[in-house]
């Protein structure tokens, strides 16, 4: 590793523009970070996948073996990625910093509470339940209906038993009894707030927002009124400034906030992702799981609420996925006709990332059991598609096993700039904004509301928050809301259980199918497997 104040020299950033933790991880000062509404140089490569299998297809591997590649045929680059959450490290994907020859570093420190942002998000977080449960013990003039609290509290753990949960046990002196429940860190709408605020008081207008609950009246209650904004905003001062590492190969790496791609928006902060694309010619970056949930939300939330549009968009595609949507078993060998079954799923991610007006570029990535035939499927239907396609073998080869991705990505990316294209327009009734992400990005045919969710939808209309923009929560294993129907189902209604108002990240949160908050462990976490040596090196991850 280099020392992080030579990274940063890359990016002409200099020693006084860093918060230094240690000799390889910054944080960039306030006084670095560019002006709110200012248009960055950078063009902006957003990498993004078919539907995954439960361990994942390497995107962010790919997306770090991409700014090595860039690196090595002399682009200036810089990614801008989210920080990964203590759950799934525990869990069952393992750590986030990519693998192989393509990993952040130190990936170690990265992975094990980092800088400390997602403590912060959770305690800012648990602060406003905390004010909110004081205001009901004490019957404030706020007279909060403890009935109609939704505000739940957080932990940045892969947690089952707490979903749901009842406090205040234990008598007057303990508060008052009621029904609430844990989301993991990375679903808290305070996440979703720093990853889209773009200053401090960005940031406070949109803590302000946040509806906690209503009062008996009927009237909301937000974090403003429960003068909970102020505290808030302190505890996320650090938190907001993006962090500098580098990748294995030392190219600079903003690594800023970590939002669920399949609960939450899937993407890393504004904040990063406007310094990098201040500081290079080119940034790379991913937004979660596949297409349908992290990429779309990219374009109609992120790059809605900052201004921002990329050049070009990389599509990860691998066997063992293609295998899986085609009936195939992970676990064993598979045969070309699974390979051949599964590519429909891939065409209708490919008319997803039209529908925004990109031809994407398919990067392939390559696992060690991969056979040539099978690469080669996948390589001819794309030619026929008419897309520009790359092997990637940057787990084993680093930058060098993505230089064909890079020289793909840039020939591309130099073509005429796409037009800004978004899924709906805003003025659209919540309804047809859900309708129309769920027909053209997923594929369905009818989108049917629960009971709650009308009523939902009837108070979001009495309350006047029609125009926000939609992030609908859905599995990130298929298409569809069923986990089981891989591949490319078709003709299927999307069940809308609830839509939640997370008035100051700016969005309406549609809950899908069995989709939860609160992931759980599985029978055997990768927790098992993780250990501190004698000599104090943390192993397993």
């Amino acid at each position: 590793m280099h020392p992080i104040l030579d990274i940063a020299a890359k990016l002409g950033l200099q020693p006084d523009s860093l918060m230094l933790f240690g000799e390889h991880m910054a944080k960039l000062r306030l006084s670095a970070l560019p002006k709110k509404g200012t248009q960055p140089k950078g063009k902006i490569v957003l990498v993004s996948a078919i539907n995954p299998t439960r361990t994942g297809e390497g995107k962010t591997t790919v997306s770090i073996g991409l700014a090595q590649g860039f690196a090595r045929i002399g682009q200036h680059v810089a990614l801008a990625l989210r920080e990964p959450s203590l759950g799934p490290i525990f869990g069952i994907k393992g750590g986030g910093t990519g693998g192989g020859c393509c990993q952040l570093e130190p990936s170690t420190r990265i992975n094990m509470h980092f800088t400390g942002d997602l403590h912060a998000v959770g305690a800012a977080h648990n602060l406003l339940a905390t004010l909110l449960d004081n205001a009901v013990h004490f019957r404030s003039e706020l007279d909060l209906e403890h009935r109609q609290v939704f505000w739940r509290r957080v932990l940045d753990m892969n947690d089952r038993s707490l979903r749901q949960a009842v406090i205040g046990l234990g008598g007057r002196l303990n508060g008052v009894p009621r029904e609430t429940g844990f989301d993991i860190t990375a679903a808290s709408e305070v996440m979703a707030i720093l990853c889209l605020a773009e200053d401090f008081a960005d940031l406070k207008a949109r803590l302000g927002r946040i509806l906690v609950g209503f009062d008996r009246s009927g009237n909301p209650v937000t974090a403003h009124s429960l003068q909970a904004t102020g505290a808030m905003a302190a505890l996320l001062h650090d938190a907001m400034l993006p962090n500098l590492v580098q990748t294995t190969e030392g190219v600079p790496a903003f690594v800023h906030g970590g939002p669920f791609g399949n609960i939450a928006h899937g993407c890393n902060s504004v904040i990063a992702t406007k310094a990098a694309a201040a500081c290079a010619d080119w940034v790379v970056t991913e937004a979660g799981f596949g297409f349908d949930l992290g990429a779309e939300k990219f374009f109609d939330l992120k790059c809605r609420s900052a201004g921002l549009w990329p050049s070009v968009v990389v599509l990860v595609v691998t066997v063992r996925a293609l295998r899986v949507h085609g009936g195939g078993d992970p676990s064993r060998p598979g045969s070309i006709e699974e390979i051949e079954r599964g590519l429909p799923h891939l065409v209708h991610h490919v008319q997803s990332v039209r529908a925004f007006g990109f031809e994407p570029v398919i990067a392939i990535n390559r696992f060690a059991s991969d056979t040539q035939n099978e690469l080669a499927v996948i390589d001819q239907h794309c030619a026929r598609l008419g897309l520009s396609t790359a092997l990637f073998t940057g787990f084993t080869d680093g930058g060098a096993g993505a230089e064909a991705l890079a020289h793909a990505v840039t020939t591309v990316a130099n073509r005429l700039q796409p037009p800004v294209r978004y899924l709906y327009d805003l003025n659209a009734s919540p309804k047809d904004k859900i309708a129309a992400v769920a027909g053209t990005i997923y594929g369905a045919n009818e989108v049917e509301f629960s009971r709650t969710a009308k009523k939902d939808l009837e108070r979001i209309h009495s309350l006047g928050y029609d125009r926000l923009p939609v992030c609908i929560a859905k599995t990130h294993l298929s298409l569809s809301s069923d986990p089981a129907k891989v591949g490319h189902p078709e003709a299927f209604p999307l069940p809308v259980e609830a839509v939640r108002i997370a008035a100051g990240a700016g969005y309406l949160l549609v809950m899908t199918g069995d989709i939860v908050t609160m992931p759980g462990l599985p029978h055997d976490p990768a927790a098992h497997r993780i250990d501190l040596s004698d000599d104090g090196d943390i192993i397993g991850v």
